[in-house]
């Protein structure tokens, strides 16, 4: 159950640091030329990776503590939960690199 709950919250944790350090990379993208950088693009891989993160946390976290109070062992869930929301936002930092043209 400990193991669950640590799982969760690093999961938590996790997806606002990252998502709040992929709002300040795209706050500070001052010099984007045309033809190497898209900024739509960069924006776009941003918020729908931080969405996805943000939602994958939330399913992870809402079922993850159905199972602990069905006395279940949740703890396979809430790591599935922490490693698809990285996934989520290393792919939204890796397409937000990919649009700016670094």
């Amino acid at each position: 159950m400990a193991t669950s709950i640590v799982l969760l919250v690093l999961a938590v944790v996790g997806c606002a640091v990252a998502g709040g350090m992929e709002f300040m990379l795209l706050a500070f993208t001052d010099y984007c030329p045309a033809p190497r950088c898209n900024a739509d693009r960069a924006a776009t891989f941003v918020m729908v990776s931080v969405a996805a993160a943000a939602a994958l946390t939330l399913v992870g976290s809402v079922l993850t503590i159905v199972w602990l109070l069905r006395r279940r062992s949740a703890w396979p869930l809430a790591t599935a939960t922490l490693v698809l929301s990285v996934v989520a936002e290393l792919v939204g930092a890796v397409g937000y690199f990919a649009a700016v043209g670094h």
